[in-house]
């Protein structure tokens, strides 16, 4: 069996499938009222404080074993949410997942910086929105299973290296069907980009300002997000301390290489409005156009940890610029450490948070 490394925190995902829709013209309101769900396995979480004096990590606050880790680039892989791709593999090793939206359901980008995996999947292509968010990891390579011309085109003019199937650290598995069957190696595909010369820097200074959540932290026990007319649902299991991730009345899971499935669970949550649109080929290129989200300037953030909640807003100046959280008073929001779900929610439709 492969092995892993750096598993803090088991984080996951579900699927959030339906049918595709022009989701810049939507504006259907979100129920407020969800079903309840039951936790059958659970994952265990990481403390998301800590005392001791190791270094950590610049995208999630925890510490890390191996500072030398912290100084090399961070590889970005983007994962299928088809539900044919369900449930996924490795993406509980990673550092944070950002969950955007495209045709009709979502897809994730897995952020890979000190931590890596040997079986993650399935492996999907990119959108304009992994564009205009991936500059602010400071020149990343991202792993992609192709995509529309160009897209991959749009992707590099902001100096992204990409690296795309049939690479070094690129495989299929035999138990499901293509194109839902790309699985990689993020150990090999360092070495791809080693290979190629790709800029090996780390982020320029941590992602988001790390501490506790305040005190005055309203209590959160569900959180319910339309993602176009898919919903996903967040509950607070005190327990275990982790946000537990249910979609279409199925709870989330992941798997294993040797088949096992384990419930996802997160400690930290942070939901980001962001304005959806369409994107076109720009500059005479041929293709078709896409959804997408505008992910500098500013809009409504939450930040979800501990069964609570802080509201504020967000500012990104520039795609090379990651997230600043402010409160009411003007304030920085501290994000608590621990590997974080960050879900670009569509300011069309927004999201239910149940105390």
């Amino acid at each position: 069996m492969r092995t892993t490394l750096a598993r803090l925190v088991a984080v996951g995902l579900l699927v959030s499938a339906c049918s595709v829709a022009d989701v810049a013209d939507t504006t259907t309101s979100l129920p407020t009222t969800t079903s309840s769900t039951t936790s059958t396995t659970t994952s265990t979480s990481a403390p998301t404080t800590t005392t001791d004096d190791r270094e950590t990590s610049l995208v999630n606050g925890l510490p890390v074993d191996d500072p030398n880790l912290l100084d090399r680039r961070v590889l970005a892989v983007k994962i299928d949410n088809h539900p044919r791709a369900t449930p996924q593999s490795g993406i509980d090793q990673a550092d944070m997942i950002v969950e955007v939206l495209v045709e009709g359901i979502t897809r994730f980008i897995t952020i890979w910086h000190e931590s890596d995996v040997d079986y993650l999947g399935p492996m999907r292509s990119g959108r304009p929105t992994d564009a205009y968010l991936l500059p602010a990891f400071n020149h990343p390579t991202f792993a992609i299973s192709g995509g529309q011309a160009w897209v991959q085109n749009l992707i590099t003019s902001f100096d992204t290296s990409l690296i795309k199937e049939l690479s070094e650290g690129t495989f299929r598995i035999s138990s499901r069907s293509a194109p839902h069957n790309l699985y990689v190696d993020t150990f090999a595909l360092r070495e791809t980009a080693d290979s190629r010369d790709y800029p090996d820097d780390p982020p320029q200074g941590p992602l988001w300002e790390f501490g506790p959540m305040p005190a005055s932290a309203e209590t959160a026990s569900e959180i319910t997000i339309d993602f176009a007319g898919n919903t996903v649902i967040w509950t607070w299991e005190e327990a275990e301390g982790l946000w537990l991730r249910t979609a279409y009345n199925e709870e989330s899971t992941y798997v294993d290489e040797d088949g096992t499935e384990s419930r996802i669970g997160i400690p930290v949550m942070v939901a980001l409005f962001v304005e959806p649109y369409t994107a076109s080929p720009g500059g005479g290129q041929s293709g078709t156009n896409l959804p997408s989200s505008r992910t500098t300037g500013s809009g409504q953030a939450y930040v979800f940890a501990e069964g609570k909640v802080v509201e504020g807003t967000w500012e990104r100046e520039t795609e090379t610029d990651w997230y600043t959280l402010t409160d009411a008073n003007g304030e920085i929001i501290m994000v608590p450490p621990g590997k974080a779900w960050v879900s670009l929610v569509p300011s069309t439709r927004g999201l239910t948070v149940t105390p």
